[in-house]
C-alpha cells in the first residue's frame, strides 16, 4: 500500500516508534498506538491482563498515545504474519477505525511475520524486542549506555534486513571492499551492519576492562559491593537516593533508570559499602539486551550482596520475582564455568511499596518478613526485609542486614592508640564500626569498635609490628 505522498512505507527502514503525547483528539495517527497481547497458551505465573497492561506501559513510556488495549486469543500461529488472516482483517479496520499508526504486538515477531502483518493491516508494526530497545534507546545518557544499546539495536536490525530494504534483489559491482561484481545489496548491507557490530563489541570490551579495574580498586579498599537488582519500576531506584541521596531519576515509568551508578554509602552507626543502582529487569528480556548489556550487569556476578528489590504490592510480585531468577540465571551461564565455581553473593529481598497494601495485607507481609529475616541469604532462601523507599519504613533494618551479611560475622576489639596515631583509626573507621571512643588525660584514643575477622586478624598484625618498632627503637 502507499501513503499520501505514493510512497510506499516499506521502502524505508522502520525505525523510532516514539512521539509526543497529544490529546487524543488532536494526536497524529503516527503517535497513535493499538497494543496487543496474544493469548498463546496459559500461563499459570501471568495474568493475560497485567501483561496487557505492562505492554500498554512500555508504549506510554515513549509518549504513545494508546487508542486502543487488547488480549487477542491465538490457537495456532500463522508463520506467516503470526495471526490468521481474518484476525489480521479484523486489526486492519481497527487500526482504520481508531485511526492508530502503530500497532505494539507483545510477543516476538519474526522479520518475514512483521513484515507481512505492517502489509496486511498497512500501519507500522512494533514487537516487544523493538519496544524495548526504542526505551532503552531514548534513556540510555552515557556513552557506554548509547554503545550497549546501539549494539543490541544493530543485532536485532541485522536479521531484519529482509524488512528493512526493498532494494535487496538489486545486483551491486564494486571494488576491494565492497566485495566484488555481483554482491547483492542485502550482503552488504549485512556486511555493513556485522562490521559496525565487531567496533561496537571492541569499544564495549574496553569499558568491560575500565570496569574491572575499577572495581579491583574498590577491592583493594577493602569496601565490598552491594547491588540492587529487580523488575523494573520496582522502586530500586528510589531506595538508591534515599540510602546514597546521589538524585538519580525514579519515576513511575519502565526502566527509568538506563545507565549505572555506584556511590559510597555511610549509614549512622554501620560500616561504609558501595552500592550500585542496575537496569530493570523485565519478562522476556530481549536475548539481545541481555548479551549487549553484559558490561554493566557483570556488577550482579562480582556483587559480594545482591538486594532483589520486589514491588510487594504488584500483583504479579511473584512472576515478577521469577522473572528476575531467570535473567540472573542468563547472567551466571554467560560467564560460564568460573561463574559457577566461585561463590555466589549473598542474597537479601527488599520487600517495597509496604505503604502501598491494605492494612490487612500489609499485616500479613511484614509478619511474614519477620520470620523469614533471620535468614542469612544462604541456600535456604535469601533474608527478608519489609520497606517502603517511599516513607522510609524498614529501611534501617535493610541497611542493618546489608552490613551484616557484606562483613560477615563481627568481633569487639578494644585498643589504645597514641594521640598522633590517627592513621590507624581512620583505618578502623573505614573497615568496621566504632562502638565507644574515650580520651585520656595524655591525649591517647581508646577506642571499641567491631570488625569483620579478617579485619581483627589485619588489625591485630598491624599493632604487633607497630609495638615491635617502639622497642627496638
Amino acid at each position: 500500500m502507499t501513503d499520501k505522498s505514493g510512497k510506499d512505507p516499506h521502502d524505508a527502514p522502520q525505525t523510532g516508534v516514539a512521539g509526543r503525547k497529544e490529546g487524543a483528539s488532536t494526536t497524529p495517527e503516527a503517535e497513535r498506538a493499538i497494543v496487543l497481547h496474544p493469548l498463546t497458551a496459559v500461563d499459570p505465573m501471568r495474568d493475560a491482563r497485567s501483561r496487557l497492561d505492562e505492554a500498554a506501559g512500555l508504549a506510554e513510556a515513549l509518549d504513545l498515545v494508546v487508542a486502543a488495549a487488547d488480549v487477542v486469543p491465538v490457537r495456532r500461529i500463522a508463520p506467516g504474519a503470526f495471526f490468521g488472516a481474518g484476525r489480521v482483517e479484523e486489526i486492519k479496520a481497527r487500526v482504520e477505525d481508531l485511526r492508530a499508526g502503530v500497532v505494539i504486538v507483545d510477543t516476538s515477531l519474526s522479520p518475514v511475520q512483521q513484515r507481512n502483518l505492517e502489509r496486511g493491516i498497512g500501519a507500522k508494526v512494533v514487537d516487544r524486542t523493538g519496544l524495548i530497545l526504542e526505551i532503552f534507546g531514548r534513556r540510555a545518557r552515557t556513552r557506554e549506555g548509547r554503545l550497549q544499546v546501539e549494539l543490541a539495536r544493530q543485532a536485532y536490525e541485522k536479521s531484519r534486513l529482509v524488512r528493512t530494504w526493498t532494494h535487496l534483489e538489486r545486483q551491486r559491482g564494486g571494488l576491494g571492499k565492497t566485495g566484488g561484481p555481483g554482491e547483492t545489496q542485502l550482503e552488504l548491507d549485512r556486511r555493513i551492519i556485522g562490521a559496525r557490530i565487531d567496533r561496537l563489541k571492541a569499544d564495549l570490551e574496553e569499558v568491560r576492562r575500565t570496569r574491572n579495574l575499577q572495581r579491583s580498586a574498590r577491592k583493594r579498599a577493602g569496601l565490598p559491593t552491594v547491588v540492587l537488582v529487580g523488575y523494573t519500576n520496582a522502586g530500586k531506584s528510589s531506595l538508591f537516593n534515599r540510602l546514597t541521596e546521589a538524585g538519580v531519576l525514579a519515576k513511575d515509568m519502565p526502566f527509568a533508570t538506563l545507565d549505572p551508578t555506584a556511590r559510597l554509602v555511610r549509614a549512622a552507626d554501620h560500616r561504609p559499602f558501595i552500592l550500585s543502582d542496575t537496569v530493570g529487569f523485565i519478562t522476556d528480556l530481549p536475548h539481545e539486551l541481555v548479551e549487549a548489556f553484559r558490561a554493566t550487569l557483570e556488577e550482579v556476578s562480582t556483587a559480594d550482596v545482591l538486594v532483589h528489590v520486589r514491588d510487594v504490592a504488584h500483583p504479579e510480585t511473584e512472576a515478577q520475582k521469577q522473572d528476575v531468577e531467570t535473567v540472573l540465571a542468563q547472567l551466571r551461564a554467560q560467564e560460564g564455568g568460573a561463574s559457577a565455581s566461585a561463590a555466589q553473593p549473598i542474597l537479601i529481598e527488599a520487600w517495597n511499596k509496604t505503604d502501598l497494601l491494605p492494612p490487612d495485607r500489609r499485616a500479613a507481609r511484614l509478619a511474614r518478613a519477620d520470620g523469614e529475616g533471620g535468614r542469612e541469604g544462604g541456600p535456604d532462601g535469601p533474608r527478608v526485609v519489609a520497606i517502603s523507599a517511599l516513607t522510609g519504613d524498614g529501611v534501617a533494618d535493610l541497611v542493618a542486614a546489608i552490613d551484616r551479611a557484606a562483613y560477615g560475622p563481627t568481633q569487639t576489639v578494644q585498643v589504645r592508640l597514641d594521640p598522633a596515631d590517627g592513621r590507624t583509626r581512620a583505618w578502623i573507621a573505614a573497615r568496621g564500626r566504632v562502638v565507644e571512643e574515650t580520651f585520656d588525660e595524655d591525649g591517647s584514643v581508646s577506642l571499641t569498635a567491631e570488625l569483620a575477622a579478617d579485619a581483627s586478624a589485619q588489625l591485630a598484625d598491624m599493632l604487633g609490628r607497630a609495638a615491635e618498632r617502639r622497642a627496638a627503637e
